[in-house]
């Protein structure tokens, strides 16, 4: 089976400090759901796997979490893709637990439901907690250039190296359409 597991906030939607709280402060970055149907049409099956604090932090309910994305799955949709699931992590960073991001759980979970070895499945997202949790769970590391790390791709676009927390191997892409791209021609 070809999968890619992607970070949610940052990646394919925009991000907020103050959390996506509710569906209609949730808007997808431009190209991002293009880039899942470019996905799709070439065989991967696309997973989410996002840290949602929020939850545990009590500023929405698991209720609003479904309804943000049935928005984000009818978004899809309308673009030609499909998101085969959602895996999330209700918990605060101070709750310590193991499916939080940069710890593997959520991944690892993926690969028990999906039957796949996770060698052979890249990790995207847009913070050096994406590509730690990636690294742990022995996936390829792509971070992309939007949402929290927007800005370190002004310095690499000026020729600088990824800051040296950054698991060996990680590679750096514009954004999700550029990763798609990368990925395709790698085929």
């Amino acid at each position: 089976m070809k999968l890619v597991i992607l970070d949610r906030d940052g990646t394919i939607n925009h991000d907020s400090d103050a959390y996506i709280k509710s569906p209609e402060e949730w808007l997808p970055i431009d190209g991002a759901l293009d880039a899942i149907a470019q996905l799709n049409q070439a065989g991967y099956h696309v997973v989410v796997a996002t840290n949602q604090a929020a939850i545990g932090r009590g500023l929405f309910t698991v209720e609003t979490l479904d309804a943000i994305h049935a928005k984000m799955h009818a978004m899809a949709k309308e673009r030609g893709a499909t998101i085969d699931a959602v895996f999330y992590c209700p918990h605060k960073p101070e709750d310590q637990c193991n499916c939080r991001k940069p710890q593997p759980g959520l991944l690892l979970q993926i690969a028990e439901r999906y039957g796949v070895d996770l060698a052979q499945v890249p990790m995207v997202g847009d913070t050096l907690r994406d590509m730690q949790a990636g690294a742990a769970a022995g996936s390829p590391a792509h971070l992309v250039l939007t949402g929290k790390s927007e800005g370190l791709g002004k310095e690499l676009r000026g020729g600088a190296a990824l800051p040296g927390a950054f698991p060996a191997h990680t590679r750096a892409h514009n954004d999700l359409a550029s990763f798609v791209k990368f990925l395709l021609s790698t085929e």
